[in-house]
């Protein structure tokens, strides 16, 4: 009898290849992260003040950028790993996280976010993007952010299926994960 293959890489190879060359893990390949353009990384400084300032006030979530988090198969063993452009978490989580994990400082996140926000470069195609927000919802994601700077959108799609598209005066709201939080679509847009 044969064995399966096992899909994926021994935690302390993925930390040695990703600190080389980052790249997110997806069914045993490595999908190597893409170079962002100028108008990725201010949309991206945008969201992430916006979303720290509702960290610093209300203390409720942690907000990460450009980090990875893993899927594991067993303790030391990754399975899969994404790499939003911005994760938020709940506060509580993150704290029983750290609690049961006291390396979790030296390793990758081993923890799936609340919300995983994407913001669309102008290599990306539209696939792409589908697939990786369904992978994100299948991962335990709640929300998933998906901003689109050529058409000034931004889609929110939610575990329950349900998607909403907002343009210009539509307010980006937070939800359950951060009920204060609102701002309208347009002003992420605004140089």
């Amino acid at each position: 009898m044969i064995a399966p293959t096992r899909i994926g890489m021994a935690m302390e190879d993925f930390i040695r290849a990703f600190d080389e060359a980052p790249f997110e893990l997806i069914d045993g390949e490595r999908i190597a992260r893409t170079l962002p353009v100028a108008e990725h990384g201010e949309i991206t400084k945008a969201l992430y003040r916006l979303l720290l300032s509702y960290e610093e006030h209300y203390k409720s979530i942690l907000v990460l950028s450009e980090l990875p988090f893993i899927l594991e198969d067993t303790p030391d063993w990754v399975k899969g790993s994404r790499v939003p452009d911005i994760m938020v978490f709940e506060a509580s989580r993150i704290a029983t996280y750290r609690a049961e994990m006291p390396d979790y400082a030296h390793k990758p996140l081993v923890v799936v976010p609340d919300l995983c926000i994407e913001i669309i470069s102008q290599n990306d195609s539209y696939i792409d993007v589908e697939d990786k927000v369904n992978r994100y919802l299948e991962d335990g994601v709640q929300m998933v952010w998906v901003v689109n700077p050529r058409q000034q959108s931004v889609t929110q799609h939610h575990t329950d299926g349900h998607i909403e598209r907002l343009t210009g005066d539509d307010e980006l709201k937070g939800g359950d994960l951060m009920p204060e939080f609102a701002i309208k679509v347009k002003a992420l847009f605004e140089a």
